[in-house]
């Protein structure tokens, strides 16, 4: 094998590390907290700032968690082959990688705004050393800290604007707290025998498919509500409200469904509309203060 070949293959398996769709979803939820203070003037400068300094801590923090979960990763049928597990990235390496460009990420962020390093920080803590280090293998609760990390990066990017935490920062995070629980929790009762043969406690496994479904549901809901407060805080105009509001009547037509005709088919549909009404949202706040 030629040493492009070996390189463009290790890249690749970098790449992998990195979870490029989550970690993307969660950029752009940064992206939409910043745009949404309305910043009076937005450079090159500060949009490169707040997303090279996000990439790189979340990049950072996903591998490190790669890293420890590696050898419940090799026991699942769904992350067997991710590249710590199948041996394509080695253990050292990859520690490297992550704790470097965790440190880069966080002390870029800190070198922007001392609160919005503090967000920063406190996202990659959360997620790194509450979540996957201390509570991932004892509780279900775990995904509760997990939503909080998922939730830093909308109030960073709100923050980085402000310059401060406001209310509207917080309900922006409160929405994406309350959207993870739909993408996890779904997971876990589709892959139960996966985290089960990992020993892993999940919801479906401690309190049933009938109050995971619930929780599902409820988090849903609770998180198009926090979002349609949010963006009234933001100052939405009446025709994004509008477009919300359809947005928000097939998340909880779905969510309904899913309790009165349960089934893991009509959970993962709740789960993949979630993902788009949290997508769309995301893009009806960058467009609606753009424009």
């Amino acid at each position: 094998m030629s040493i492009i070949s070996t390189l463009r293959l290790k890249s690749r398996s970098y790449w992998s590390l990195v979870k490029s769709l989550q970690t993307g979803l969660l950029l752009l939820t940064g992206f939409a907290g910043y745009i949404s203070a309305r910043c009076p003037i937005i450079t090159w400068a500060s949009l490169l700032g707040l997303m090279g300094s996000l990439f790189l801590a979340i990049s950072g923090s996903t591998i490190l968690n790669m890293v420890y979960d590696r050898d419940i990763d090799s026991l699942m049928t769904r992350t067997c082959n991710r590249p710590l597990p199948s041996g394509k990235v080695g253990v050292k390496e990859a520690t490297v990688l992550g704790a470097g460009l965790s440190i880069l990420g966080v002390g870029w962020a800190f070198s922007l705004d001392p609160i919005y390093g503090m967000v920063v920080f406190a996202g990659w803590f959360f997620d790194v050393v509450v979540y996957t280090l201390w509570l991932k293998r004892k509780t279900p609760w775990s995904i509760v800290w997990g939503g909080i990390a998922g939730g830093m990066p909308i109030l960073a990017g709100r923050v980085l604007g402000l310059g401060s935490v406001d209310w509207v920062g917080i309900f922006l995070a409160l929405s994406v707290f309350l959207w993870i629980p739909t993408h996890i929790m779904t997971f876990s009762m589709r892959y139960r025998d996966d985290y089960a043969h990992a020993g892993i406690p999940t919801f479906p496994s401690v309190y049933g498919d009938r109050t995971t479904r619930f929780l599902i549901a409820i988090s849903s809901i609770a998180s198009a509500l926090f979002m349609a407060i949010a963006m009234v805080g933001v100052g939405m105009t009446w025709g994004y409200l509008r477009l919300f509001i359809v947005l928000t009547t097939g998340l909880l037509v779905l969510a309904i469904s899913s309790l009165l005709k349960p089934s893991l088919k009509s959970n993962f549909g709740l789960f993949k509309y979630a993902s788009i009404f949290m997508l769309g949202s995301m893009m009806m706040v960058i467009i609606g203060v753009l424009a």
